[in-house]
């Protein structure tokens, strides 16, 4: 049994987000939802009268609070037609936490606050009491149960930061019965390879987290000696007119008798967060307070912990008539120490704070959980979102969990425009087009960070064409210098005789297309020796949308061919180095489900397997004392159906011909003792 956490951040801080929802005119008042909406696109469908009516969305999560009236209603005539409780089975599943509450409201919330498919009906199925944990075990009987109660989506707010197979197969088996799953990335960012599952799903679709549309957006950049930092601003900093610039100086814990032999006027100071005396409450707006008066342009607060951090300025125990002077931002622990050890009398720093609504939150977890596949696929906004909350209230939170249903209400739109399209298509159409997403010097966030791009509705609903796969991810070795990919395109209305077919990627990528009927043909050629990872996309405009499709390209020294005969999958190896030792991982794309073989060049490597799948194939191979990778995949539909698997797995070959010589003599020894 596995426990999975909820995918939301506890960011209610009352002070500063109720002074910023007021907008341009001081008489509008409007909710962070209703700018997320729009911002989106979501307005666009209900001018043609789509808001969801007639879909059903399955929320796996904590309940969902149906008192609510935005949500109002348990049975066939509320807007919580059905569910389950898997906590008090004998009860309905009645939201004592919120989280599943504020994923509702985001959907489907229709009173106050307008989600983005706001007439669709709910099936709540409860898994977790408190939101500090989740079995695993309940989110399957979740799944299954939604899957029988004929939902046409699910969405998951939750997640585990591993690979679960059994989660893995259960929302296949979703898939398989044509019902939409969107699932959260997780709230483990920046860091890369932070997403696990069901966020690791090769087929359902996994969602980070943007910024919203706001005056909240706001991100900070920082270069010290000409090398940039990651950096957060803190709440109660302010947009800058202008960068600023300055000597780096460290200043101890910030305090007063820091700055005492100190000259910082107009410098940019970093300090380390909290203090050094045990028990001392040294807020940041103290810290801040000091520098400024100290005449200091800038702060940086270093986290006393590793990883960073989401300071703020302005807090319940703030000084009264207390306003921030100067920008602050926060920093990880190890950059905070290599920044200080780093330290020249010349040392210089820029800092900057500007609105980006458009710019992956630092919490958002990133990919890369396969090499075979791209993850996240999309981002949404999930940062400072106000939903519906328990009690009939509202509450100012953050989290990818609230950027999944932006998607899940997206999907519902699109299915109720045309109920015949299948998952898979939703699917593209959500993925292809996408807006662009930059980072603060405005460079395009990467695959791993980003996906495709940041959800955009009103393009989506607008979409004429399908693109199947919407993403790729291609081989390329110093044996196999050419790699080919089909796309399946379906017209939903219009003419394929207008395809503009541009390419983005590395110059030493040589691309060629071809259309013939409905599939697109592409070829890529390797023109130089490279060897590395790449990404870029295939820009395609029909009818005045623009189609995305982002791809990954492995290029390696080594390759490895792999060939079917019967059950078995047999491997050949080649480095233009000579190589030692491999180790093969045989990965089933159905769970993720892996199988490990090791080879060395005399050997004939082979391993049985037991479903039609598509295989993927990873090879480490020892070089010279180093790793050097190969990938390869493999579709197997030969074998027959319903095969069973042999009940003793990953057992070498040798080694089942024993246990079965054995198993032979056991049984002839109980025949002659039974005489």
């Amino acid at each position: 049994m596995k426990i999975i956490a909820l995918f939301s951040l506890s960011v209610v801080i009352l002070g500063i987000f109720i002074s910023s929802v007021i907008l341009e005119s001081e008489n509008e008042f409007m909710t962070y939802l209703q700018r997320s909406g729009p911002f989106v696109g979501a307005d666009i469908p209900r001018m043609d009268g789509i808001d969801g009516s007639g879909i059903k969305v399955a929320i796996i999560d904590t309940g969902v609070d149906f008192n609510h009236p935005d949500l109002f209603g348990w049975g066939p005539d509320g807007k919580v037609i059905g569910g389950y409780n898997f906590i008090q089975e004998d009860q309905p599943p009645l939201d004592t936490n919120g989280h599943g509450t504020q994923v509702a409201g985001v959907i489907a919330a229709d009173g106050e606050i307008v989600g983005i498919a706001p007439k669709v009906k709910i099936l709540a199925y409860k898994v977790s009491e408190n939101g500090e944990g989740v079995s695993s075990d309940l989110i399957i009987r979740a799944i299954e149960k939604a899957i029988e109660d004929e939902a046409d989506i699910i969405n998951i707010s939750l997640g585990v930061n591993k690979t679960n197979s059994k989660i893995e197969r259960a929302v296949n088996l979703a898939l398989e019965k044509e019902i939409f799953v969107v699932v959260a990335a997780g709230n483990d960012g920046p860091g890369l390879k932070t997403i696990g599952s069901p966020g690791k799903n090769f087929g359902s679709v996994t969602v980070g987290a943007t910024y919203n549309n706001l005056t909240s957006s706001l991100v900070a950049t920082l270069e010290i000696d000409e090398k940039p930092y990651t950096v957060i601003p803190m709440v109660g900093s302010s947009k800058l007119e202008k960068a600023i610039t300055g000597k780096i100086i460290f200043a101890g814990y910030g305090k007063m008798e820091d700055f005492e032999k100190l000259d910082v006027e107009n410098a940019i100071i970093i300090v380390e967060r909290g203090s050094n005396i045990e028990d001392e409450l040294l807020y940041f707006s103290i810290k801040e307070k000091n520098a400024a008066g100290a005449g200091a342009k800038a702060l940086i607060i270093f986290n006393d912990k590793p990883g960073i951090f989401l300071g703020e300025l302005i807090h319940e125990s703030v000084e009264t008539g207390y306003t921030p002077q100067i920008p602050v931002v926060s920093i990880d622990r190890e950059d905070g120490l290599e920044i200080i050890k780093s330290l020249k009398e010349s040392s210089k720093g820029i800092m900057n704070l500007f609105y980006n609504p458009d710019f992956v939150a630092h919490f958002s977890s990133r990919g890369p959980v396969s090499p075979f596949y791209i993850k996240p696929e999309i981002v949404a906004p999930g940062a400072y979102i106000n939903t519906t909350q328990n009690n009939a209230g509202y509450n100012f939170t953050s989290g990818t969990s609230f950027a999944a249903p932006h998607v899940s209400g997206a999907a519902a739109l699109l299915l109720q425009k045309n109920p015949e399209l299948h998952h898979h298509e939703i699917k593209s159409i959500l993925l292809t087009t996408v807006k662009d997403v930059s980072d603060a010097y405005g460079q395009r966030f990467s695959i791993h960070e980003a996906g495709a791009g940041r959800l955009d509705i009103g393009n989506a609903y607008n979409a004429k064409l399908i693109i199947i796969p919407p993403n790729f991810v291609v081989n390329v070795s110093a044996e196999k210098l050419i790699a080919e990919q089909k796309f399946d395109l379906k017209l939903l209305d219009g003419e394929l005789d207008n395809l503009d077919i541009k390419f983005e990627g590395p110059e030493f990528i040589n691309f060629a297309h071809i259309i013939e009927g409905n599939t697109l043909l592409v070829k890529m050629s390797i023109s130089e020796e490279k060897f590395g990872d790449y990404e870029g996309r295939i820009i395609i405009h029909h009818e005045d949308i623009r189609y995305v499709i982002p791809f990954l390209l492995h290029y390696t020294e080594g390759s490895i061919f792999v060939t079917q005969q019967n059950q078995k999958l047999y491997f050949d190896i080649h480095h233009p180095d000579e190589w030692s030792f491999a180790k093969i991982l045989v990965i089933n794309s159905k769970d993720a489900s892996t199988s490990t073989i090791t080879t060395t060049p005399d050997k004939k490597t082979s391993i049985e397997i037991y479903e039609n799948s598509e295989y993927w194939i990873d090879a480490k191979i020892r070089v010279n004392g180093n790793t050097s990778n190969a990938f390869s995949t493999i579709e197997i539909n030969s074998l027959e159906e319903n095969h069973e698997r042999a009940d003793i797995l990953h057992v070498p070959e040798k080694q089942i011909v024993i246990i079965t010589v054995i198993l032979i003599g056991i049984g002839v020894f109980g025949l002659i003792k039974r005489k």
